[in-house]
């Protein structure tokens, strides 16, 4: 199977190791194993000295207990049985896709979003209409448009919400509408909900799963759960016919996940309020730093990113984005994603939510390159 470039990844693969400014970085500040144990309540030297009698075998195929209950106290709806944890949100996303999609099939995919959403249908052959979000619209699906791209053939609508890159959110009122045009055509509604979980006033923030019996989504413990080194993921549905289908196929590309992945998440998914308050704090203050820089700085615009870690930043100049970026990690060291990457020129993914110092500090750079252009 043919397949394109995945724009984003050879873009942070190539360039992200040469960043003195890593505002490409899209997960909340990194924890440690130690600062992990820490909030869990457990003693770290007597934590990582038991680790030694773990045997790493293939232990439970289909995740642990501790695992699957974790992950599905993050829903209303799911069950520990509903849950396939799989090798990151990218595994997670693949395995949907290429499970679910055959080359008869059309889909439709919003875009900008992750790559993953329409280059795998169009490497399987399926036909892949895409439902443009804009900033006019603030960044949410046309349910006008999204009813003119279905029709009987159509087997999967994919949304990513939170959105990458835009930091959009998409109200529940809409996202039922875009549930009952699923159901019109009896199609699954795929949700990348990588950045879901951290809302703004602490509440609740729904899924797909919540709203509709063969809503699909996928998370991982890599973005609000600031764990993108244990590669943990997972798909989570109600659809008992899809649940089925996926785990027959992830017998030959997964078989199961990393013993110590399993039991560092299920730890944190334990104390997953302790570390939502952590990442919450990091997130409201480093949004509200974004927000001031491109409010003061001439030459940018944006629509404020009211939920996820990514923002999409317009600029002025008259540079295409993968060259102003290129230019920016080789002269200055700064690393943003380009708006190419997404199909989204003139503007540039900056991740807000490391280290608020780092992020000042690279916005000043940024600023200062606009005014040598």
């Amino acid at each position: 199977m043919k397949i394109k470039t995945f724009k984003v990844e050879r873009w942070m693969n190539d360039y992200e190791d040469d960043a003195v400014y890593n505002l490409g970085e899209t997960c909340i500040d990194s924890l440690t194993i130690g600062e992990l144990l820490e909030l869990g309540g457990y003693d770290a030297d007597q934590y990582l000295k038991s680790l030694k009698d773990t045997r790493l075998t293939y232990s439970h195929i289909f995740g642990s207990p501790e695992l699957k209950s974790g992950i599905a106290s993050l829903y209303k709806k799911i069950e520990p049985k509903h849950v396939i944890p799989t090798h990151g949100a990218t595994g997670a996303n693949a395995m949907v896709l290429e499970t679910l999609i055959s080359p008869e099939d059309n889909m439709i995919s919003v875009m900008p979003t992750y790559q993953q959403h329409y280059s795998i249908p169009e490497a399987i052959g399926a036909e892949v209409r895409i439902l443009q979000l804009t900033e006019e619209n603030k960044y949410l699906p046309d349910i006008d448009e999204l009813k003119k791209l279905v029709d009987e053939n159509t087997k999967m609508i994919t949304v990513n919400n939170p959105n990458n890159p835009t930091g959009s959110w998409i109200p529940e009122e809409i996202m039922m509408q875009i549930v009952e045009v699923a159901k019109s055509v009896d199609a699954y509604l795929l949700s990348d909900e990588v950045y879901r979980g951290i809302s703004e006033d602490g509440e609740y923030m729904y899924s797909v799963t919540d709203l509709y019996e063969k809503g699909i989504s996928v998370g991982s413990m890599s973005k609000i759960f600031s764990l993108a080194g244990l590669r943990m993921g997972w798909v989570a549905t109600r659809d008992e016919y899809a649940v089925q289908e996926i785990l027959e196929r992830r017998d030959y590309n997964t078989i199961s996940c990393g013993v110590i992945d399993d039991k560092l998440a299920a730890i944190a998914l334990a104390n997953k309020e302790k570390i939502f308050e952590r990442n919450r704090e990091i997130l409201h203050k480093n949004r509200e730093i974004l927000d001031k820089w491109v409010n003061e700085t001439p030459g940018v615009h944006y629509l404020k990113p009211v939920a996820g870690t990514t923002a999409l930043v317009y600029y002025d100049a008259d540079i295409p984005s993968y060259d102003l970026c290129l230019r920016l990690i080789k002269e200055k060291g700064l690393l943003f994603t380009p708006g190419e990457a997404f199909e989204m020129e003139g503007a540039v993914r900056i991740g807000y939510a490391f280290d608020s110092k780092l992020l000042k500090e690279g916005l000043d750079v940024f600023a200062d390159f606009l005014k040598e252009l």
